[in-house]
């Protein structure tokens, strides 16, 4: 069977930079930090003081009040998203055949606010006096299947949970999808809101966390000094069709969704394999998938957390898939700006790998000051830069040793 290929016709996101891809896109290619003190609750008990929090966000934008009060943070930034993915690509699913188009849509966590909430509410109250709500408030899917309900799709509907690779997984479980036959349209990407007492204190107490107080230190990837990484929030979503579906209807193509590589380290809950070994396989992968050469990838978007010992095996990593062009490539962390997102990130960063190619730019990866012998690749310092690049890599790396790449090209007439 001939190949289908699958390209990018709509993206939207939320992110710690701005409330769309084009202003969040804008900020991270200024090096704007998105990260400072938490305003979403009073945090002076806690060691951590610092998030990336989408800012100005008003739900009642894209869903009446009664809509707001029975959904969870992670599904309004999501259904937002989704909106704005699906302006730009001018889909009217009313003219599409609904069992052929699909939702896949990654949360790490789910609704946490709403679950803590809901528990102190249980203590006070009595449990079965919490909200009938509460379930379909918190499971982890229900962002995708909102997004379904909110365009009434109705082909396949999933929600790969996978940690911070979960966002990376859906873009390329979708490309699959399409590019195997199953479908001609998917919505796919991932939608996180963790910033909570709880949520910040788990991680916290597993040492993960920066407790830095300075912003312009706290999330450092890549640098000698990076102590733990900074939580964000924020959604990222992408509309993907099959290239002959996107040029019968007219829609421009943003970029082609080319390779992706999943493996698992099989190695520990949540340090990664030391070695990188299955973090370049699946970096490999993705590049034989799209059947181009390391010589061709002209720009990486890394996981790049601002952990000991992320940043260091990621660099291993990239230097085995890559071998000696490694040190060629422009590889940025734009966690340095907005934090990480969970299982947002991977689609997220999915974006800007596509925006880099879009305008030719790599972003910095920002207050970068230490240099570190382990992470010796070019990182893009705190400014960035003007690059030629037909093909970007983008790296998750999660909690169970999920790690996924993708590949994307070049949109046509760029």
């Amino acid at each position: 069977m001939k190949t289908r290929r699958v390209v990018v016709t709509g993206m939207g996101a939320l992110t710690p930079l701005g409330n769309s891809v084009e202003e969040s896109w804008r900020n991270a290619c200024d090096g704007v930090c998105g990260i400072g003190p938490i305003t979403q609750y009073d945090c002076s008990s806690q060691k951590v003081s610092l998030a990336g929090e989408v800012k100005g966000f008003d739900p009642t934008q894209i869903m009446d009040k009664k809509e707001v009060r029975r959904t969870d943070r992670f599904t309004q930034l999501a259904l937002a998203a989704a909106q704005e993915a699906v302006k730009q690509s001018g889909l009217d699913f009313a003219q599409e055949d609904a069992a052929r188009c699909g939702v896949i849509l990654s949360s790490g966590i789910g609704g946490l606010l709403t679950m803590q909430n809901t528990c102190e509410t249980g203590v006070r109250k009595g449990y079965d006096k919490v909200s009938p709500f509460f379930i379909p408030m918190t499971i982890t899917n229900l962002a995708a299947a909102q997004v379904a309900i909110r365009f009434d799709i109705h082909g396949m509907c999933t929600c790969p949970v996978a940690a911070c690779a979960g966002g990376g997984a859906a873009v390329g479980d979708a490309m699959r999808f399409i590019r195997d036959g199953y479908g001609e349209v998917v919505l796919c990407g991932g939608a996180e809101a963790t910033i909570t007492p709880l949520g910040m204190g788990g991680f916290t107490s597993m040492h993960a966390l920066s407790t830095e107080s300075n912003p312009e230190r706290a999330s450092i990837p890549f640098d000698a000094e990076r102590s733990g990484f900074v939580m964000g929030e924020g959604a990222g979503v992408l509309v993907l069709e099959e290239y002959e579906h996107a040029k019968r209807r007219g829609a421009t193509i943003l970029g082609e969704v080319c390779g992706y590589g999943a493996t698992c380290d099989g190695y520990h809950i949540t340090a990664p394999d030391p070695q990188g070994t299955w973090a370049a396989r699946a970096m490999t992968q993705a590049m034989e998938d799209a059947g181009i050469t390391p010589q061709q990838v002209g720009y990486i978007n890394a996981h790049g957390t601002s952990t000991p010992m992320n940043d260091a095996c990621e660099t291993m990593a990239v230097k085995q898939a890559l071998g000696e062009w490694a040190k060629q490539v422009p590889m940025s962390s734009t966690k340095s700006m907005t934090g990480h997102l969970l299982g947002a990130s991977g689609a997220v960063e999915a974006i800007f790998c596509l925006m880099a190619l879009r305008d030719q730019f790599a972003p910095p990866t920002i207050h970068y000051q230490v240099p570190d012998p382990q992470c010796d690749l070019d990182v893009v310092p705190n400014v960035g830069r003007k690059i030629q690049v037909d093909y970007a890599l983008s790296n998750s790396l999660g909690f169970g040793g999920h790690n996924t790449s993708l590949v994307f090209g070049r949109g046509e007439g760029m």
